[in-house]
């Protein structure tokens, strides 16, 4: 039975949740991708398939997927395909690691989908971590990584220089999050992969960084696990032609994300954008931030007002307080992190400006209407000011600087 990856779609996913506990199909399919392996395929297949059986507590699926092997490739897939009874192969008549998962992907029934290079250079026991948080319903994607705390790597310092320039990268051009791109050892829900598949262009080696920008970018969850990893010496990947192929996808993913092109609406889940409790709890937030914001300015300008005159230290006191707040706001009230905090703090001192016009402005008609004012008479002036601007600033937040729109982008944060 096969199921057609569909064209991008615009409703939104569901929520996640888990899955049931028995499960009489296949829970897992993992998808080995292999171009001319004849002398890794069948010891490595044997060695994935006895470790599931022996760990793995749900129905399992092997896949091979040979893109275009012309060794003995094929006849090895079909003999363990016909031995084993959890295995399939499928035939592609085109090169390309991609086009072999999107092939294998789109024609599984399996409600998680996974895929391992077929050297295995990643240790089969964090396999079953890897897809746990995708069957518990807590995450859309999971990755194995390299380069975090608590993984152990064996390799030689050039691949080691490589991997690492390249996802920084990875970070400095797309802005990403995740630590490792190219990590042969990742799992999706296929409700997820049936909307991403449709957005992903690439056929070769940048199908993975490819899928995990454009998912981060829609906000959904991406869980990270360490990993064992022992690089394969006998490796045959053209490293100068990955190399440049992947700057091309990195221009062009780019590029798509600049210009907007890609329709990510179909890859939120539904009920995210809002925090829980909805307007009345997020006002709620919004005025214990404003609160303590607004006895954390008076005490600034309690305390600069002696060494400076008062439109400087009203000013010096709201850009310290203009930032705090909206990281706290940001964080606590509109329920946001990670990537766009540059961007929201420009906007927050840009919303800054409007509370210091309306706080300065008072300052000015107050002393020009009674030069010579009580301090405690300024400081009442002041607050009355502050809370018609903090009014001010929660329709700016809300409709501007953290948008419902944005917000969805990052709900189900991305776990790095």
């Amino acid at each position: 039975m096969t199921h057609a990856i569909p064209a991008a779609r615009t409703d939104r996913l569901p929520l996640r949740t888990p899955l049931p506990a028995h499960h009489p199909e296949p829970v897992l399919d993992v998808v080995v991708p292999v171009f001319n392996e004849e002398t890794d395929l069948e010891p490595s297949v044997r060695r994935l398939h006895a470790h599931l059986r022996a760990t793995f507590p749900y129905p399992f699926r092997i896949t091979v997927a040979d893109n275009a092997s012309t060794d003995d490739t094929p006849r090895i897939a079909a003999r363990l395909a016909a031995e084993l009874p959890e295995t399939e192969w499928i035939r592609l008549a085109e090169k390309g690691r991609g086009r072999a998962l999107r092939a294998a992907w789109s024609s599984s029934s399996a409600p998680v989908l996974a895929y391992v290079d077929v050297d295995l250079s990643t240790e089969l026991t964090a396999l079953l971590p890897l897809v746990a948080p995708l069957i518990s319903g807590h995450s859309d994607i999971a990755i194995g990584t390299r380069l975090a705390r608590g993984s152990t790597v064996v390799r030689g310092p050039k691949r080691e220089i490589i991997s690492r320039c390249y996802n920084v990268l990875l970070r400095s051009t797309l802005a990403v999050g995740f630590s490792d791109a190219q990590c042969g050892f990742k799992a999706v829900r296929r409700d997820v992969a049936e909307r991403l598949l449709p957005l992903v262009k690439d056929t070769g080696w940048f199908f993975d960084t490819e899928l995990l920008v454009i998912a981060e970018r829609a906000g959904l969850r991406i869980h990270e696990v360490p990993v064992d990893w022992v690089d394969d010496p006998d490796s045959r990947v053209d490293i100068l032609s990955t190399v440049l192929a992947d700057l091309r996808g990195i221009a062009r993913v780019g590029r798509a994300l600049a210009r907007g092109t890609l329709p990510m609406a179909g890859l939120r889940r539904s009920g995210a954008g809002a925090p829980p409790g909805g307007l009345a709890a997020q006002m709620a937030r919004f005025a214990a931030v404003g609160a303590l914001s607004t006895v954390g300015y008076l005490l600034l300008y309690t305390a600069l007002r002696p060494a400076a005159d008062p439109q400087a230290a009203n000013a010096l006191a709201l850009l310290i307080c203009a930032f705090a707040n909206t990281a706290a706001n940001r964080r606590l009230t509109f329920g946001m992190r990670g990537r766009g905090a540059i961007r929201h703090h420009a906007k927050g001192l840009a919303v800054f400006a409007v509370g210091l016009a309306l706080t300065s402005g008072s300052l000015a008609v107050l002393r020009h209407a009674a030069p010579h004012v009580a301090r405690p008479f300024e400081l009442m002036v002041l607050v009355a000011a502050n809370l018609a601007a903090t009014l001010l600033r929660f329709l700016l937040f809300r409709s501007w600087v953290f948008p419902a729109r944005s917000r969805a982008d990052q709900a189900g944060d991305t776990t790095s």
